[in-house]
């Protein structure tokens, strides 16, 4: 029961995550479309100078944050160090793009003008998002302080070959009769 400490933590903190980046993704196209077709006069859309640049990165950091969760799927249903690479290492790349879109958020708010409920809300998701996107790559590499939280990166009970005699692939096992050994 200890070893799934993290993975209970984790599993509804990625659900949140993925669901909001797929409301950040349908909303921030839809903006940036009418942006693209020069119907920023829209009630619910209006905008300013940084615009523009936000929407495109609140776009790219929900896709790369999209496709991160289904990594980060596959990681809690195997919990181990060879699944935790690829979650770690592309919740980190769509945390940074995140807060980069964040940041934007910030700029478009100070900038002020009128901005529709849909900007309004693409703004407070994404701010929400680099909060909650860091709290779980933080649990993903929560491992590395005590294996109780999740797959250590030190845990080499796996993958170190097992020598059964009888299978070639692993380490030590028996070789096939005529092959050569090097």
């Amino acid at each position: 029961m200890a070893q799934t400490v993290g993975r209970n933590i984790a599993a509804p903190l990625l659900f949140l995550n993925l669901i909001m980046y797929l409301i950040v993704l349908g909303f921030a196209s839809w903006c940036l479309n009418r942006y693209i077709n020069g119907q920023t006069n829209h009630p619910s859309f209006g905008g300013n100078g940084a615009t523009m640049f936000f929407l495109t990165f609140a776009m790219l950091a929900a896709v790369l944050g999209v496709v991160s969760k289904f990594l980060g799927g596959n990681h809690i249903r195997a919990w181990r160090n060879d699944s935790l690479a690829a979650a770690s290492s592309s919740s980190v790349v769509a945390w940074a793009l995140t807060a980069l879109a964040a940041g934007l958020a910030c700029k478009e708010i100070d900038i002020g003008g009128y901005r529709g409920w849909r900007l309004k809300m693409i703004e407070a998701f994404i701010i929400i998002l680099a909060f909650t996107e860091l709290m779980y790559v933080l649990l993903l590499h929560a491992g590395i302080f005590s294996s109780k939280y999740g797959p250590g990166y030190r845990d080499t009970d796996y993958a170190m070959g097992a020598t059964t005699g009888a299978d070639p692939v692993h380490k030590g096992g028996a070789p096939v009769a005529g092959s050569r050994v090097a």
